[in-house]
């Protein structure tokens, strides 16, 4: 068996035309004005430290859906401009995260590094206009000196280096002449501007590190903000469309490409994507992978796409999912169970319906021939016939849930009782006769008699029982290995509570493996990454990390409703 299978998304089937939002009406205004010449070209700037998570989803989804229905370009463009953070691991990751979502980049997967020499020629230029200067300060001292959003700060005492002073020393900087820390380079703005981004913001810094893709060619590496706008102004973007944190940096931006007098893209700031229940911070999720809280970045229980992927959600669930949550202007909280609705909608349409039992209870059918076998004719999906059917072995002996039975029920429980009927999924109306216990008093095994002449869609009798259960037969079951995954976090906001440490609100019921459910057989062919309903168990997915050719391991992927708001309300 293979260890991982990946579906590739298809870019027109998974991203129609999507409906107007604030972003895109800007975008038809531009159009309508030809202020870029008829053109868009937008890009998704990841950097390559850590795995993309949902929200990465949205903005990916946003950005290639944008390009797409304006027959534009879309950009993968990597930022990574910190050695000491980026792994050739998490660029792979990435580039297969969006091709299964079914992002079109084409071949254009671009590096800020690539740009280095540029951007250090551009520094360079600054220096000579008197714009920038190198600072022997310490990040904590110019953090010290920075100011408040109501004092201004206070200049370095380097900022009034000559011009030669400081193309000199920068030169120095990258020969690797200095420590890390030792200096930076500054842009010399203004230490009073009311917006801190612009009181001379660091744009390189020195990082003895090798990088993964540069070696150790570099030793002085651009900031975010000095990279961001620069990329986005070499490559040709028309669109920057980021999260709304960077709005307050857009001036800064601004001050660079106008202040080097180069191409000039125009910034679009969306509300960032929050999710109920759990972190979207790559520096906690790191530390969730790091101290083991979780089984690597593609943990089930994670909020990243390989997480996803590995937990069975489809493309177009996530994508359909961003639809729903739209593109606002303000942030807010979204609720884990809206993504949930959006999984369930899609697999219900297109998942097969299987039987499996999670907790078995043994039955024994003592009017039903011993060592006889029944084929039985069980709907493959009733949403979508072309599906068709499938034969599902039926003999004396059976496996059905404990919890489908009860010696003292509630009112209301229409499953087996003693001396009650209930109808065996695409089989037979049963009658349960004895309940056989053990030592303990617990029930090991029911014995149950079966009506010849109720057998599902061909029965003569008319008579009607008000439950319907699901079963395996004993004899042809296959043994698995189920993994329920729950929500990761007991609260709905994990990062409000800044008193207390985030891991003290994992759930400790988050995952729960069954060692040893019964499957019905027709699942010996399943493959990893195929998707199943379990009937009036919810959806599941077949591990590709943990399944071989002896071991077939489940993953549940969302149960058919939302029990988790009702449950934590008793």
């Amino acid at each position: 068996m293979n260890n991982k299978m990946l579906e590739s998304g298809n870019s027109s089937e998974n991203f129609p035309s999507k409906p107007k939002n604030f972003i895109r009406e800007i975008i038809d205004e531009d159009m309508k004005t030809n202020k870029w010449g008829g053109r868009v070209h937008t890009r998704f700037p990841p950097e390559p430290n850590g795995y993309l998570h949902i929200g990465h989803a949205k903005s990916i989804c946003l950005n290639f859906g944008i390009a797409n229905d304006y027959n534009g370009k879309f950009n993968l463009r990597f930022d990574d401009t910190n050695p000491s953070k980026e792994e050739q691991e998490y660029v792979d990751s990435i580039i297969e995260d969006i091709r299964w979502l079914g992002a079109d980049f084409e071949d254009r997967i671009l590096f800020a590094s690539d740009y280095f020499e540029q951007m250090y020629e551009w520094a360079v230029k600054l220096i000579k206009k008197g714009k920038a200067y190198v600072d022997d300060l310490s990040a904590d001292q110019i953090r010290g000196l920075r100011g408040t959003l109501t004092e201004a700060g206070k200049e370095s005492p380097f900022r009034n280096r000559t011009v030669e002073e400081n193309l000199d020393l920068f030169e120095r900087m990258r020969k690797g002449e200095f420590e890390n820390g030792e200096k930076v380079l500054r842009a010399k703005i203004d230490m009073a501007s009311p917006n801190i981004n612009l009181r001379d913001p660091v744009m390189y810094r020195i990082v003895h590190s090798e990088h993964h893709r540069q070696g150790t060619k570099w030793c002085i590496y651009p900031t975010y903000d000095w990279a961001h706008g620069l990329e986005d102004s070499i490559e040709g973007i028309t669109h920057s469309i980021c999260t709304l944190e960077f709005e307050n940096h857009r001036p800064l931006y601004d001050w660079f490409l106008d202040e080097l007098g180069i191409y000039h893209p125009q910034q679009i700031e969306f509300a960032r994507l929050n999710l109920s229940y759990t972190v979207m911070s790559k520096r906690k999720l790191l530390r969730l992978v790091q101290e083991k809280y979780v089984d690597g970045w593609d943990d089930p229980r994670m909020p990243t796409v390989s997480a996803f992927r590995r937990r069975g959600y489809t493309p177009e669930a996530i994508i359909n999912f961003t639809d729903i949550v739209g593109v606002a202007k303000r942030d807010a909280m979204t609720d884990i169970a809206l993504l949930e609705y959006a999984i369930r909608d899609d697999l219900n349409k297109h998942a097969q319906r299987v039987m499996a039992v999670l907790d078995p209870l043994k039955i024994v059918i003592t009017n039903y021939p011993a060592g006889a076998v029944e084929e039985l004719e069980a709907i493959n999906n009733p949403e979508d016939p072309s599906m068709g059917s499938r034969k599902i072995p039926f003999s004396n002996e059976i496996y059905i849930e404990k919890s489908d039975f009860m010696e003292n029920p509630p009112k209301g429980f229409h499953r087996l009782v003693p001396g009650g009927e209930v109808r065996l999924r695409y089989a037979y109306i049963i009658k349960c006769e004895e309940v056989i216990k053990n030592d303990k008093g617990e029930t090991i095994e029911l014995r149950c008699t079966f009506d010849a002449d109720t057998k599902s869609g061909t029965g003569t009798s008319n008579k009607k029982v008000k439950g319907t259960i699901h079963w395996v037969s004993a004899k042809h079951a296959l043994n698995a290995e189920v993994r329920l995954y729950d929500r990761l976090f007991t609260v709905e906001e994990p990062d409000a509570d800044k008193e207390k440490d985030f891991i003290e609100l994992l759930n400790p019921d988050s995952l729960k493996i069954i060692p040893k459910a019964m499957i019905e057989p027709s699942l010996k062919s399943s493959r990893p990454g195929d998707r199943f309903q379990f009937e009036r168990l919810g959806y599941f997915c077949v591990d590709y990390k943990n399944s071989s050719d002896e071991k077939l391991v489940f993953n549940r992927t969302v149960t058919l409703k939302d029990s988790w708001v009702k449950s934590n309300k008793k």
